[in-house]
């Protein structure tokens, strides 16, 4: 199994930070200042940890993802970079030449995470006004366009949406970058099982999320499967909770009713079921064994976490692998803090395990023994 981290490029903070999918920015708790400097933190720590790559997200929100992420690639050696973008709002040959572009000057360290948008209001303010049916539609011809550039070929191709004449790439991409994509409606799933690589999904129970998988295998039997999820691990799962109590503290009521009102105007299924999970109440908030809604109230998108021992939380860890998650694409505030809790607990707890080894290799995480430490003192 694989995992990623995350690149808050809306802010960072000790409380829960609002924002994503129309919500504003900020809506609990003070927000850390967005360097690059910190950003570099945050990209050279879950590096050394052993995170594969950082997710950064994409929308109104939030600052640009391919700019953020050119921007720490010179920072960082073996990180990935997963990156959000919206097919929608730029070319598909001007899509693969960035994706061309940014694999060799990163050393092949580009992964594609697409997503097709399910908010109208938001998708209109860059020019989009296709309902979110036709984006979907959209999606899946800029994702044709964009395979078969990927593969060398010269594409000329008339859709419903999109048009071009003789397109080429002059370099290729080397590898060409992995394609993410996430959707839970239907017309999501035929894009994905056409053009995807790794079907993604927030954090449910186990059972929905089996089903889902379930829904994607019928399309796809191949596919591989992530998961997006925040984490609160602490070394007893008593400290943990007391963590999640007090982000929840942190959150008023006028901030839950703010946020909640501008969730359920989103048409993203995904986000419906995710607001289903806790119905805007701070009550009945663990959905699952360890598995607590709470950061939801005020966050759009994902809005659950694993909360508990780092042996609890490996324990989830290992229920979801064994439905066929393969990839854990993982958060939690602040989000430099957070990355140690996991690399340091969780990570080492699943390496003892067996069934996760550091990407750099067994001799990553060795420890060096220290001279004479230990050594009794003999006697004259």
């Amino acid at each position: 199994m694989d995992f990623h981290w995350f690149l808050p490029t809306n802010g960072d903070s000790r409380d829960i930070v609002g924002g994503g999918h129309g919500t504003p920015v900020g809506s609990a708790g003070g927000v850390r200042p967005l360097t690059v400097g910190y950003l570099g933190q945050i990209a050279r720590s879950a590096e050394q940890l052993g995170f594969v790559g950082a997710l950064t997200p994409t929308g109104a929100w939030c600052e640009d993802a391919w700019l953020t992420t050119a921007m720490l690639a010179s920072v960082t050696e073996r990180l990935k970079f997963l990156v959000a973008f919206r097919p929608g709002l730029l070319s598909p040959t001007l899509a693969a030449q960035m994706a061309s572009t940014f694999q060799r000057l990163s050393g092949g360290r580009l992964l594609l995470n697409v997503v097709t948008g399910g908010e109208s209001h938001e998708q209109r303010q860059y020019g989009d006004f296709l309902d979110k049916d036709d984006r979907y539609a959209r999606t899946g011809e800029f994702l044709g366009i964009v395979r078969s550039l990927f593969r060398g070929d010269t594409v000329t191709f008339e859709g419903a949406h999109l048009r071009v004449e003789d397109a080429r790439l002059s370099k290729l991409p080397e590898p060409a970058p992995a394609i993410y994509f996430g959707g839970s409606s239907k017309a999501a799933g035929p894009v994905a099982a056409d053009h995807a690589d790794v079907y993604l999904t927030w954090g449910e129970p186990p059972d929905k999320v089996a089903q889902k998988l379930d829904w994607i295998r019928s399309l796809k039997p191949d596919m591989r499967f992530g998961i997006r999820l925040h984490v609160i691990t602490r070394d007893t799962a008593d400290q943990a909770w007391a963590e999640a109590d007090r982000l929840l503290r942190g959150v008023s009521e006028a901030d839950i009713a703010a946020v909640q009102a501008g969730l359920r105007r989103s048409e993203s299924e995904g986000q419906r079921r995710m607001l289903d999970l806790h119905g805007g109440s701070r009550d009945g908030l663990v959905v699952s064994p360890n598995l607590w809604a709470g950061v939801g109230l005020v966050r759009g998108g994902a809005g659950t976490a694993l909360v508990g021992s780092h042996q609890e939380v490996a324990d989830r860890i290992q229920e979801y692998a064994a439905l066929g998650i393969d990839e854990f694409i993982l958060s939690g505030y602040p989000h430099l803090e957070e990355a140690y809790w996991f690399g340091e607990g969780v990570l080492p707890e699943l390496a003892r395990r067996g069934v996760w080894q550091h990407p750099a290799g067994a001799g990553a995480a060795a420890t060096t023994a220290i001279p004479f430490a230990g050594v009794p003192v003999s006697s004259r």
